[in-house]
């Protein structure tokens, strides 16, 4: 697949999506937020071994108590990267796509963005030295919030004598607006990594989104601010022997009064004789804040990942440790990630960048 054909069937998708659909209240997280690169921090634009580089991600979550109308997360990213003049800098270009909905309103949100990453070369390309950049990277789009006011009834449409609810009464709430208006979204970012050799590498970052805190109220007149969400993110990977890697990462979420962690990692396993292909899996915790009890762990994540040539299929699954396992018998999310990443087309253009 060209990278021309690839941007162009992104684009033509998810501003197809934006247009049909409306949109959830708070910002989703993905348990393998390591999976979704350019959701987690703008800066991570660009950063891949490879011409161009197409991520997809799905996210199912309590379906086990709310059934179909559970929480479902979907998110989409095309991404090309460019070199600067003869430089070792690079550029980086991004079209995102991010679709929640939850519940019997289906109540939805969709963002759908254009990013943009400038990736400074700060040392390396010589003999037993570590390759070092920094990159910043924005990305500006816009988005929106919907739900299904069809699908909803309240008590003056019950009908006692037949104990049955008639939709097409009158709801008695003079309110019907399904949509908010279109609000427009900007994040930032900055990473640094440095690679050292095959299989060590190590990275940090931070983002800021929502950084305009936009106006996401479904009523014409007030004014109801979207939280800025702060992130800080590292990992890096480390050696055991030429065929096993150990990949650490911790990303840690603030917006509004909520907290948000997850920290694990994921064993890596290669052999000469498989050619192309790894297979990675681990453990993973996610810690939050419950407003009236402080910092609690809710979730452990069994993560897997197999990696052929340019294709990485993710699987992961998260067991609920908190007070609702009891109503869930533990069953939490499940989610699926699938990342295509082109080969470079020579050693020339190849970038060294750590695994994610």
């Amino acid at each position: 697949m060209r990278p021309f054909y690839a941007l162009t069937f992104t684009a033509v998708l998810f501003f197809g999506l934006l247009s049909a659909g409306s949109v959830s209240a708070q910002d989703t997280r993905f348990a393998q937020f390591y999976t979704s690169p350019t959701q987690l921090n703008p800066a991570l634009i660009g950063v891949f071994d490879g011409q161009y580089r197409l991520t997809a991600n799905y996210r199912s979550l309590y379906s086990s108590i709310l059934g179909r109308e559970s929480f479902k997360t979907m998110a989409a990213s095309a991404e090309l990267r460019q070199r600067v003049s003869r430089s070792r800098d690079y550029a980086g270009f991004a079209l995102n796509f991010l679709r929640d909905q939850v519940g019997a309103s289906e109540f939805k949100q969709v963002r759908a963005s254009l990013g943009a990453s400038y990736m400074k070369q700060m040392g390396g390309s010589g003999y037993r030295s570590a390759d070092q950049y920094l990159v910043a990277g924005a990305q500006l789009g816009i988005g929106q919030r919907g739900y299904d006011w069809g699908k909803l009834w309240f008590t003056q449409q019950f009908d006692q004598a037949q104990a049955i609810v008639n939709y097409s009464a009158d709801n008695g709430e003079g309110f019907s607006q399904n949509n908010t208006g279109l609000y427009v979204d900007f994040n930032a970012g900055i990473l640094w990594y440095a690679s050292f050799e095959k299989n060590m590498s190590i990275y940090f970052g931070g983002a800021i989104h929502h950084l305009n805190t936009p106006n996401i109220s479904f009523l014409d007149q007030a004014d109801e601010k979207l939280y800025s969400r702060y992130t800080i993110h590292a990992g890096g990977e480390l050696p055991f022997t030429d065929q096993l890697s150990f990949l650490p990462a911790v990303a840690f979420m603030s917006q509004g009064p909520s907290l948000s962690t997850t920290i694990g990692g994921n064993f890596r396993y290669t052999n000469k004789d498989w050619r192309e292909l790894a297979i990675r899996a681990g453990v993973w915790g996610h810690v939050a804040n419950k407003l009236d009890k402080g910092l609690e762990m809710d979730a452990l994540i069994f993560a897997a990942i197999l990696e052929t040539g340019p294709l990485n299929f993710g699987l992961s699954y998260d067991v609920t440790t908190s007070l609702l396992s009891t109503a869930n018998n533990s069953r939490g999310a499940f989610e699926i990630s699938l990342i295509y990443t082109s080969p470079p087309k020579t050693k020339r253009f190849a970038v060294a960048c750590p695994r994610l």
